[in-house]
């Protein structure tokens, strides 16, 4: 028997452990359930049976709400360990449950101290999956010059609804989305502005707990760790931009790209100018070019520096479109693992770029020429 016969691929063995292909291709980025093989042309990802037991033990763990770290401890620890983190997990889900019951008895005996008009939302996430999210998203924060026009976008959108915890980020020429999955959540829906650098400090402080609640209350809020510890914070006034309407609007897609994130990262980092992303229809690779000197579009580099190929999956009609590295490369750098993969409409449209390895992190970048044009609007 072939050893390919042998294993399953990431779709079959997900629906035996009851993981989603996105879940898998996570805990493998973060070392909990590497897969037995890798192809490494398609990046395509085997399983083997003799792992069915840790994978449906982790999903366990995660869906009674233990962070990552926790269940890591769980998996490859030794018992005493296992079973203490464990204790520890019962225990905050009983104080968790302990304080959601206090607050709906209070809110039951129609207790003034929560008015209706700003009810609390309250969602729990881990520390450091906090701190991650306000990583990814900042590079798409806008500049000082842009913020003196359009203070509202040197804030960040943190939403909290249908059990998830969004953070937002736009400048106008990139939009930065992550989506965290919550852990416990109670109250009604809410979203709060909050100063960038206000929120890299909220991060900072999330980052040494390895649970915190985020609650809010109309335009103030607070972390909570373990311990009961907090860190409060208060909102910025303003109308973020609808971002789920860029989303949505986002033409249909022609062109994928699977590539290796830093090297496509180095081929944009070393040109000062916009560059070219040159793809032929059934090639392995992409080519970057321009960048310096004029050099435009020219694959043979004349004028600038010389063209870069960089191996891929592709996967459309031949393509060429050009991005300011400026532009790309912060957003390349956010994403996690090893491979990114692009999404193209058009030449002119928002271009998709996703995390191969963590599909709840998205970020859009505008092509030079869709900004170019914008800018002249």
């Amino acid at each position: 028997m072939d050893e390919s016969d042998e294993l399953l691929g990431i779709g079959a063995f997900g629906r035996r452990v009851g993981l989603a292909p996105s879940a898998l291709r996570f805990y493998d980025d973060c070392g909990v359930l590497r897969p037995v093989k890798v192809v490494p042309a398609s990046g395509y990802r085997f399983y083997g049976a003799e792992q069915e037991g840790r994978a449906v033990l982790l999903r366990r763990l995660r869906e009674a709400g233990l962070p990552l770290l926790d269940v890591r401890a769980v998996l490859d620890g030794d018992e005493a360990e296992a079973r203490t983190v464990l204790h520890s997990h019962v225990e905050r889900t009983r104080q968790t449950a302990d304080a959601a019951r206090a607050l709906i008895e209070e809110v039951l005996r129609g207790s003034p101290a929560e008015s209706p008009q700003q009810p609390r939302r309250r969602a729990g996430v881990g520390g450091a999956e906090l701190a991650s999210a306000v990583r990814q998203v900042g590079p798409a924060v806008a500049d000082a010059e842009t913020r003196a026009k359009y203070p509202v976008l040197g804030c960040v959108l943190l939403e909290l609804d249908d059990g998830e915890v969004r953070v937002v980020a736009t400048d106008r020429y990139r939009l930065a989305v992550r989506t965290l999955r919550a852990m416990t959540t109670g109250g009604a829906p809410s979203r709060l502005l909050i100063d960038a650098a206000e929120l890299a400090d909220m991060a900072a402080w999330a980052l040494r707990h390895q649970h915190v609640d985020i609650e809010v209350n109309g335009d103030e809020g607070r972390l909570i760790g373990e311990g009961g510890v907090c860190r409060a914070f208060v909102g910025c006034a303003g109308e973020f931009p609808d971002y789920r309407v860029v989303l949505d609007g986002a033409g249909t897609v022609r062109h994928r790209i699977v590539a290796d994130r830093t090297a496509l990262r180095e081929a944009f980092a070393e040109r000062e100018k916009s560059a070219v992303i040159t793809v032929r229809a059934g090639a392995q690779e992409v080519v970057v070019s321009g960048g310096e000197g004029g050099g435009g579009g020219d694959e043979s580099g004349a004028g600038g520096r010389p063209a870069v190929e960089v191996s891929a999956v592709c996967s459309g009609p031949t393509l060429r479109i050009a991005f300011d590295p400026a532009v790309l490369v912060p957003a390349l750098d956010a994403g996690v693992g090893p491979d990114v993969l692009l999404e193209i409409a058009s030449e002119s449209e928002p271009v998709v770029v996703r995390s191969a390895d963590q599909g709840s992190f998205t970020t859009l970048v505008m092509p030079v020429q869709a900004l170019v044009s914008r800018e002249t609007d």
